[in-house]
């Protein structure tokens, strides 16, 4: 009976944690949990890259690019970002989150490495144009604190998703005019970034010192778990000039995955059962153009308009699975949502008396309708319509010129273990979310307004080989 007993209770303790907030932190831009900034460059363009994709980032904005690169290129890069939102319940009584400290900590980063075999195997043979590459970026979640003792601290204190993207690639130009793409997302946790789980933390109530939990304590759910999806891609080149593009059509599908995260659920640390909870990844199709109004040797203008579709629609809830056989019911009943990007970039080919430079300027806007309807809000996820703008600067130093005015930028003078070139991208984006008035019919505890504000500054290094 004892027994019986002390699982009913870890049971009505999970209840109370409120299953729909247990895993997905608050994201720092829009469209639910996912991270749509994932290269420097794209960010300064409103991340309507799927059409350009002329740098490593093609990784994840449109593979079907990589064989515009050539040789070896390495592209890394971090988004430092920092986030404030406001909530103010029906008593007045207010709360305010966002990360720890100015930035969250750890960072967003992404490493892209991509490899061309037109440089190592003759152009007769068709493996010439083939393109390899991995990459590894954080596409969903990030995390979120409130403070413990404020109205949200019997809701949620802390979350995070620290969802690491393993990007295995390939890429094939099969005419001057079409390049197609396919790759593996593999998404797993490492204690290399964040705690290494998903989890959710949240204070107890005076409620629980009926149950023999003190108020005070720290409760935890967390989940691990590895998955795979795919993704497709296209790149068309419908009409060209000496060469250069002048038009491109992107297209990107990237599959729908499920985790199976494998938990426990805690008391001031100590484990009191295990728990289980089935995250579902949407699929989304990108539709993007770019046009060049100017491409010559001297200048490059690109206007890009690329529309993301999420199917929202398969997060239709979190239930959660206890080790006493005990299933919770946590309806979630998202929607399918979009995204519209538009960006633009000019170039400078020979600018002056900076010889082997290009110095490229970008601006950008993005508008992210949110999945999340009112009635199952959570504070873990105060997501709502999104408008975002960003600005940009790209440099790209060949010999002989100098990085900083004292690295060379490239081979010469014997230097042969240098690359070729070397650039930096710097991208500034605010993002700016419309204020909320929620009604939830899942946890009244959120009910209230909201209002979120983000601010994210970018910086990559590109090293072409």
């Amino acid at each position: 009976m004892r027994t019986r007993a002390y699982l009913l209770t870890v049971t009505w303790l999970l209840s109370c944690l409120g299953g729909a907030s247990l895993f997905v932190p608050k994201p720092s831009y829009a469209d639910g949990f996912r991270l749509l900034d994932q290269g420097t460059a794209a960010i300064g363009q409103g991340s309507a890259f799927a059409a350009q994709a002329d740098d490593p980032s093609a990784l994840y904005y449109n593979p079907a690019g990589m064989p515009q690169l050539p040789g070896v290129q390495l592209y890394t890069g971090v988004n430092l970002i920092g986030s404030s939102t406001t909530f103010t319940n029906l008593q007045g009584e207010t709360a305010s989150g966002g990360p720890t400290g100015a930035i969250i900590n750890p960072p967003q980063s992404y490493l892209y490495l991509t490899w061309s075999l037109s440089n190592v195997i003759p152009s007769s043979n068709p493996f010439s144009n083939l393109s390899l590459g991995i990459g590894v970026n954080v596409p969903f979640g990030l995390q979120t604190n409130y403070s413990s003792t404020g109205p949200l601290a019997n809701v949620v204190t802390h979350a995070e998703l620290p969802l690491l993207d393993i990007k295995p690639t390939a890429a094939y130009r099969v005419t001057p005019y079409l390049s197609v793409g396919a790759g593996l997302d593999i998404y797993t946790f490492s204690n290399l970034f964040g705690d290494g789980q998903a989890e959710q933390k949240r204070i107890a109530g005076p409620e629980f010192a009926l149950l023999g939990i003190p108020p005070g304590s720290v409760l935890e759910v967390n989940g691990v778990d590895t998955a795979v999806g795919f993704n497709l891609s296209a790149l068309i080149t419908p009409f060209r000039t000496d060469g250069k593009p002048r038009l491109n059509i992107g297209l990107v599908y990237r599959s729908p995955v499920t985790l199976n995260l494998d938990g426990d659920f805690r008391v001031n640390a100590v484990r009191a059962a295990d728990a289980k909870i089935q995250l579902k990844l949407p699929w989304v199709f990108t539709g993007a153009i770019a046009w060049w109004p100017v491409r010559d040797d001297r200048h490059e203008w690109k206007v890009e308009v690329d529309v993301d579709h999420a199917d929202w629609s398969s997060f239709k809830n979190l239930d959660v699975s206890l080790s006493n056989g005990v299933t919770l019911p946590f309806p979630q009943n998202w929607t399918s949502t979009y995204v519209v990007m538009a960006g633009t970039e000019f170039k400078w080919l020979a600018p002056g008396s900076l010889t082997g430079w290009e110095i490229a300027a970008r601006g950008g806007y993005f508008h992210s309708a949110t999945p999340v309807p009112s009635r199952t809000f959570t504070a873990a996820i105060p997501d709502a319509d999104l408008n975002a703008y960003s600005v940009g600067l790209g440099l790209l130093c060949r010999p002989p010129g100098r990085l900083f005015g004292v690295l060379p930028c490239g081979r010469g003078g014997g230097s042969r273990w240098l690359p070729a070139s070397i650039g930096m991208d710097l991208a500034y984006q605010a993002a700016l979310y419309n204020s909320r008035q929620i009604s939830s019919d899942v946890d009244p505890r959120v009910d209230g307004r909201w209002s979120t504000t983000a601010h994210v500054g970018s910086i990559s290094f590109r090293f072409n080989f």
